[in-house]
């Protein structure tokens, strides 16, 4: 099982359904045959296309399955960009951990010391939640994407029609949250927020004076040379080359909208961003390889709490450990938003990677894909 840590969170995008769409397959090299069964079967299942990529000691492959472009049959690509969603969270993860390292903040700090009085009100307290806190998900903070007016605005047909362009504020999504009771005491439980990433881009702000973008380009897309990797703000579109995105919003045997434009300041520091799977290999790979960061800092990150929603997946800061079917542990993340569902992952020693995206966010699971890649 997969814990589907997206921005869509617990609403109803994600539900099976077959769309009847010619299918393309394309492989680059031999080998991997489980991994391309899995993304054929995926397709098979009803997800518009899918690209994947491995890298480990053999070298990279790629596999591609479906299509790109419903209307137009077009197959999707290995050097497709896409919104890697929830993936952002490594990213700022990793930066502040650097900023830890070079003593500028401590991860047991409290919210309030670097953002006073932001997390305040129906319970609220960022006097007693910690940056590490934020990392873990164990904050309490509630997540603004369960608010039930937000889900409207942007995540059924009408709302999203009328809103897919708004510009919104950080401050503004974190104040979404404040209007709601904490879900426990900072520390006593586990959630997946996306509010907690709102604040922690908002912290590396506050100690750098830059925003989080600028410093994860600084820090990590122009030293490995992530050039598939972005920081889009508010630009609505993907870079070429990309595919379109799919969604049925709630309605699974409804019509397939192309929701690929769309502003992803709604999921800012908390999912933002655009990358492509070569792209996602290297970064796992020299994250886990400690090329990012210090031993402990990835010590740090790496040490993990029970998430509640799957036995087989536990949290650490911006970093999943996932136990396999298969027994083998690889460490990566998983994103969503509209029109999209990725997932990357790499072992431990970060030889080996892959990283997957599907183009339709209401059907299929990337695991037997990493199920058919390291097992």
């Amino acid at each position: 099982m997969r814990v589907r840590t997206t921005l869509v969170g617990a609403t109803a995008l994600l539900v099976s359904a077959a769309l009847a769409a010619p299918a393309a397959l394309a492989a680059q090299g031999g080998g991997h045959p489980a991994t391309r069964k899995a993304v054929e079967a995926a397709v098979a299942a009803g997800v518009p296309g899918v690209t994947a990529t491995a890298e480990d000691g053999h070298g990279t492959w790629s596999t591609t399955a479906g299509v790109g472009d419903l209307r137009t049959g077009r197959p999707r690509s290995a050097a497709d960009r896409y919104r890697i969603a929830s993936i952002t969270k490594t990213f700022v993860a990793t930066v502040l951990l650097q900023l830890e390292a070079e003593h500028r903040i401590s991860l047991d700090d409290t919210v309030d010391k670097w953002l006073p009085g932001v997390v305040h009100g129906n319970g609220h307290d960022g006097r007693h939640i910690t940056v590490r806190q934020l990392l873990n998900h164990t904050s309490g903070i509630y997540n603004y994407l369960a608010d039930t007016g937000f889900q409207r605005t942007y995540f059924t047909v009408d709302g999203f029609s009328k809103h897919r362009y708004d510009t919104v504020g950080a401050r503004d999504l974190v104040a979404i949250a404040m209007r709601h009771k904490p879900d426990f005491a900072p520390g006593t439980s586990w959630n997946y927020s996306n509010t907690n990433y709102l604040l922690a881009g908002m912290v590396i702000e506050k100690v750098t004076g830059h925003s989080y973008a600028a410093e994860i380009t600084r820090r990590i897309i122009r030293p490995l040379h992530l050039t598939a990797t972005s920081l889009p703000g508010t630009k609505v579109t993907l870079p070429w080359p990309s595919s379109r995105a799919y969604s049925k919003f709630t309605d699974p045997s409804g019509p397939t909208y192309d929701v690929t434009t769309l502003s992803p300041s709604i999921a800012s520091s908390a999912g933002e961003m655009i990358s492509d799977s070569a792209d996602l290999d290297r970064f796992y790979g020299a994250l886990l390889g400690g090329r990012l960061l210090a031993h402990q800092q990835l010590k740090e990150m790496k040490t993990t709490v029970d998430t509640r929603i799957a036995p087989n997946v536990r949290y650490g800061l911006g970093l999943m450990d996932t136990r396999l079917t298969c027994g083998v542990h690889v460490w990566g993340h998983t994103g969503g938003i509209h029109g999209s569902a990725s997932e990357a992952a790499t072992t431990e020693d970060g030889r080996h990677s892959v990283a997957v995206n599907f183009n339709g966010d209401w059907t299929g699971e990337t695991a037997p894909v990493l199920k058919g890649e390291f097992c």
